[in-house]
């Protein structure tokens, strides 16, 4: 996809100043900053990327008054300076988003870039500014009329109905914005001294699935068919410990750098999963820069999850997979492992396949009904 393809987006995006993010020194020869396609002066094309990213500074619904800030150009020159390990993973950078006159302008600039690249078949990395920028990245499957599952990796869920600012909030509009577009709803990793106790009540009459962090931490595998059905991935880097992101002065706790790098490695793998945003990086607030060192290696294993993603087959072609027809509670269906990757599915009774986990297996070999199988039933 040539450049004249996107005329459209190049007004909003501003290109990267590569000599000055790296001083004029350059990188080596086995450095992803060599490998990478950047909007530098010309426009890269995209027609082989697999991955584009595209910055986002936008910080207004946090109520900061700067209305941009380096954060993605921190995190780009951390990024760069990693080794290049997966040749056949193609990735471009077209810069960053430029900000709007309003924080409504901002959202509106990155839904249409997003809608570009989403169009021709791309998996879109946004690196954020506040969490509220989420809502543009939801906006841009309103946009295409496309019902969506969604993932929000937090600490707390955004739905303080008390601030009046949209990092705190913008859950609600996108659980009751209408025309609604969210057929599910996942939340990873909350704490539970963040929420309000009968907030979970009010997100499970949605019929969503809401995953505290020590449940998660116990075994982080089962989170990958989330992470696998969706399309929307959104990770606050709140969720992470301050120890491992010293710019997340929310909470002491959190999942480690191994484990946000593992969940970025899920959604690179999914083939369904086409925009992923990583928000809530303040370069003030960094120390050593190891936060935007964090953000680098969960972007590194996003490249990672698509190496891996290339290798599934299509569910189509059942001679990949091994295939099981359980009963349990009277209901019969089929599950089916990847030969490939040893991925799972479970078949719902109106036919179509869902990702699941070796313990949903189990369980129905139990003659016990999956939790995942049964609230996939119920939202039906």
């Amino acid at each position: 996809m040539s450049s004249s393809s996107l005329d459209s987006v190049i007004d909003f995006l501003e290109p990267v100043n590569i000599a000055q993010l790296t001083q004029d020194e350059g990188f080596k020869d086995t450095q992803l900053g060599t490998h990478i396609s950047v909007y530098d002066q010309t426009f890269p094309d995209l027609e082989n990327a697999d991955i584009v990213l595209v910055g986002c500074g936008e910080m207004r619904g946090a109520g900061i008054e700067y209305t941009s800030t380096d954060a993605p150009d921190a995190i780009r020159l951390a990024f760069y300076n990693l080794y290049h390990w997966h040749a056949a993973v193609s990735v471009a950078d077209i810069g960053n988003v430029k900000c709007g006159a309003t924080l409504q302008d901002s959202y509106a600039a990155l839904r249409m870039v997003i809608n570009e690249l989403t169009a021709i078949g791309k998996k879109v990395v946004i690196l954020g500014g506040s969490h509220d920028v989420t809502m543009a990245q939801y906006q841009s499957y309103v946009n295409e009329n496309k019902i969506i599952d969604a993932v929000c990796v937090d600490a707390r869920i955004d739905m303080d109905m008390e601030s009046v600012l949209p990092a705190d909030n913008f859950l609600v509009e996108l659980f009751t914005g209408m025309p609604n577009h969210l057929k599910h709803y996942n939340h990873i990793g909350f704490q539970s001294y963040f929420m309000h106790p009968q907030m979970l009540e009010t997100i499970d009459k949605f019929r969503f699935d809401c995953y505290r962090l020590g449940k998660v931490k116990e075994d982080i595998s089962e989170m990958e068919p989330a992470i696998r059905n969706s399309h929307l991935f959104s990770f606050d880097i709140a969720a992470i410990q301050h120890a491992h992101a010293p710019a997340n002065q929310l909470s002491p706790n959190g999942f480690n750098g191994e484990e946000a790098c593992t969940l970025t490695q899920y959604a690179g793998m999914s083939h369904t999963c086409n925009t992923i945003g990583i928000y809530g990086y303040m370069p003030e607030k960094d120390v050593h820069q190891m936060t935007a060192k964090q953000i680098a290696h969960m972007l590194w294993y996003v490249m990672d999850g698509v190496n891996r993603g290339k290798q599934e087959a299509s569910l189509a072609n059942r001679n990949e997979f091994n295939e099981f027809t359980m009963a349990f509670a009277e209901v019969q269906t089929v599950f089916l492992q990847s030969k490939r990757t040893g991925r799972w599915w479970m078949q719902l009774h109106d036919g179509e396949f869902v990702a699941c986990s070796h313990k949903d297996y189990l369980y129905a070999g139990k003659n016990e009904i999956p939790e995942r199988w049964m609230r996939a039933v119920e939202r039906l």
